[in-house]
């Protein structure tokens, strides 16, 4: 599932290429993805709305409308957008290679990844937004903007691991109050913090050298610190390296991340530790995997 770096990497891109855009279409092969309305009313009610922008809490994604509107998206496990340019998508359908492509990400909307085109908003400058779903288990919600964040899926989100708010006073005092968790699970768990899943829970353990079972009352301030800088390290620069290509995620113009490239212990189990040489182990925390190194963490 793309965690906050990946859903930032297409935020960022939305406000890049599609603000100040207006929808005049839509259409879905799959009307289940939009949950709070049917999909003509849905089609009726986002038509003619210009895109203010785009923001994030987490792992979701909000797309502002005029006529105070948004659309909120989850992506789930297998979602992607992608942006693509009038000329792109007519050279698709004459199904062949482009002949001078302007750039090598133009070619990557042929990639398997990214053919899985459940639904589309056609925008007046020619341009689609299309959202590609192996597994059709995206959601697409259109609300008021003053009540959007009264859905029930945003309302009990925790602090966003990048809000400037979040100093490390105040993650003391989140984890203050949770001190027999294990703090593997609390970085997980998205009504205390959001915007961290499986990949960097496995990193920003590994970087700060503690292992994903200690109890956060055994973990000393100073351990503590050192959590804490690394999630704000990593998530940083997995949004500068545009997020980890792990799986399905994709950024829009279907290009792969690069944050896979330098990862140290997540997907590496049976591999040696990049620092000592311990081979890397896989557990089980939380019904989730975690990957560690148990010389490196303690």
């Amino acid at each position: 599932m793309p965690e906050l770096p990946e859903v930032q990497t297409v935020v960022s891109d939305l406000n890049e290429k599609i603000k100040g855009d207006t929808i005049m279409g839509f259409w879905s092969e799959w009307g289940k993805a939009i949950k709070n309305k049917s999909l003509e009313k849905f089609k009726k009610e986002i038509q003619n709305r210009k895109i203010l922008g785009a923001r994030r809490i987490g792992k979701n994604i909000f797309i502002d409308l005029s006529g105070g509107k948004t659309l909120y998206i989850h992506l789930k496990m297998t979602g992607h957008l992608l942006i693509k340019e009038q000329e792109t998508r007519d050279k698709e359908q004459k199904n062949h290679k482009l002949q001078n492509p302007k750039s090598k990400i133009q070619n990557y909307f042929s990639d398997r990844v990214n053919q899985y085109i459940r639904h589309k908003f056609y925008l007046k400058s020619g341009r689609t937004l299309e959202f590609s779903d192996m597994r059709k288990f995206a959601k697409i919600v259109l609300n008021d903007t003053e009540k959007i964040n009264n859905l029930k899926e945003i309302k009990n989100l925790g602090i966003d691991a990048l809000d400037p708010k979040f100093t490390f006073k105040k993650f003391q005092e989140i984890l203050g109050k949770k001190p027999n968790s294990k703090i593997g699970i609390i970085l997980m768990d998205q009504n205390i913090i959001s915007g961290i899943g499986n990949i960097y829970r496995s990193e920003i353990l590994f970087d700060a050298k503690v292992l994903p079972e200690r109890i956060v009352k055994s973990i000393s301030k100073k351990d503590l610190e050192k959590i804490y800088k690394a999630m704000i390290k990593i998530l940083k620069k997995a949004v500068k390296m545009r997020g980890t290509s792990d799986s399905d995620y994709r950024d829009t113009s279907g290009a792969p991340g690069n944050f896979q490239k330098v990862l140290m212990v997540y997907n590496k189990e049976k591999q040696e530790c990049k620092v000592c040489g311990t081979i890397i182990k896989r557990e089980t925390l939380g019904q989730r995997s975690v990957f560690i190194c148990s010389s490196c963490q303690k």
